[in-house]
């Protein structure tokens, strides 16, 4: 059985971890794709959203650490910074530690923008589910928070 079919085995049928695997990884991989594109909106790129997103739960960062953490070049975070503070959505100050460096915090805008944008993802994403029906949602429901369980480990 190709490995993208393993959804329409019948349930007696064993899936093997490999198998899984894979469905899992393209389900969510699309998944998250289209939930950066679709419903981002027009004031953020998906980019300027991943960064605003470490900002807001991890605190203020240089630009090479953000570079970093987004897995991107130097001179890509600084157009994404030089992007996010024009809009007022982040700020720039002195290292505390480090005068010579600088440090990029999230603004109460950005922190609105952010807001909106994750309103945005939700809303895009329960207007799918909604077309499900209570059998489908129970079980992606059950499988979210297996998901959720699997990652703490």
């Amino acid at each position: 059985m190709p490995p993208t079919q393993a959804a329409d085995a019948e349930d007696t049928e064993p899936i093997g971890p490999d198998t899984l695997a894979i469905d899992l990884r393209t389900a969510v991989m699309k998944t998250s794709r289209r939930l950066r594109v679709e419903a981002t909106g027009d004031v953020i790129t998906p980019g300027q959203y991943s960064v605003l997103a470490q900002l807001d739960s991890r605190g203020p960062h240089t630009p090479r650490e953000l570079a970093d953490r987004e897995h991107v070049q130097a001179p890509s975070m600084t157009r994404i910074v030089n992007a996010l503070a024009e809009h007022g959505f982040v700020s720039r100050a002195a290292h505390p530690a480090d005068g010579r460096q600088v440090q990029v915090s999230i603004t109460p805008a950005g922190e609105a923008a952010l807001e909106e944008a994750r309103s945005q993802r939700t809303a895009w994403l329960a207007q799918r589910v909604a077309n499900l029906s209570p059998e489908d949602r129970l079980t992606l429901s059950r499988a979210a928070h297996i998901m959720q369980e699997m990652i703490a480990r």
